[in-house]
């Protein structure tokens, strides 16, 4: 599934289309993506309407276009976000085509576990302004990481990364990315942490996001050489820092990697296994 970096990456490629209008609307409206909208009101209202800016926010993508109109993408595990020329016909995965004179900009998703939203108002619809902070944002303090680590005090760390609801946009590859720069345990626990390890915590979630912006988000490259996620894909990976062979295991239902050695929870609190 899609990441911050990633959702980030395919947000930029509607760009061209910015302050350009909407000439002809084709979508696939009896598919389940549309379920959280009505087609035919997107296609109406759509058709003559010019884009006029686009933001993401953690997994979640805002398409701002005049007439008041709000697109909201989410693009699941498979969708993708592209261009294609004016005359492009769109094709069984295309679930979405918004022509304009010049190009084309195109939704496709084959697994169909992603999600359109529209919103027609003067404000921002409550799918977009009830977001939680994003994690790059200045209201994403070490005061607010505590709060959350309180509130879900017997939750592993690994698990606590993947909330959407206090980590928005953070999934697998970077939860493990995070614990491992931040040496911590996966399977350790929110509570297990002292208040030097929390700031700590707060403070490579924070460059792990930025980092993988810069790179994946802004030009889909690879993250730095030294990260973790170079490794983690192997079944025999090794650690960046020291070569340790990696662990891996089933932590809150994903596949997970860490280093037995940089990840030692003794310093951190209680012991994991």
């Amino acid at each position: 599934m899609p990441e911050l970096a990633e959702v980030e990456y395919f947000r930029r490629r509607w760009d061209d289309g910015i302050s350009r209008r909407v000439v002809r609307v084709e979508l696939h409206g009896e598919k389940r993506i549309f379920r959280d909208s009505d087609p035919e009101v997107i296609e109406r209202t759509l058709r003559g309407a010019k884009l006029l800016g686009s933001e993401a926010h953690g997994k979640q993508i805002a398409f701002r276009f005049s007439k008041g109109a709000w697109l909201g993408v989410h693009l699941g595990m498979s969708g993708k976000l592209r261009l294609e020329p004016a005359d492009f016909v769109p094709q069984k995965h295309d679930h979405l085509a918004l022509f304009q004179k010049q190009r084309t900009l195109v939704f496709s998703d084959p697994r169909m576990f992603g999600r359109i939203r529209f919103h027609v108002g003067k404000g921002a619809p409550n799918w977009w302004a009830g977001l939680p902070p994003a994690v790059t944002s200045s209201e994403f303090t070490t005061s607010w990481l505590r709060r959350i680590l309180r509130r879900r005090r017997r939750t592993s760390l690994k698990a606590l990364l993947l909330t959407q609801e206090f980590f928005p946009g953070i999934g697998n590859w970077m939860a493990d990315e995070i614990l491992w720069q931040a040496r911590l345990h996966p399977r350790l626990e929110a509570a297990a942490l002292h208040d030097a390890a929390a700031h700590e915590l707060w403070r490579v979630t924070r460059s792990v996001c930025r980092g993988a912006l810069k790179t994946i988000g802004t030009e889909g490259s690879d993250p730095p050489a030294g990260w973790l996620i170079h490794q983690r894909w192997k079944e025999t990976g090794h650690c960046p820092t020291h070569g340790t062979e990696l662990k891996h295991a089933t932590i809150a239902g994903r596949t997970t990697a860490w280093c037995p050695r940089c990840q030692n929870t003794s310093r951190r609190g209680r012991s994991a296994a």
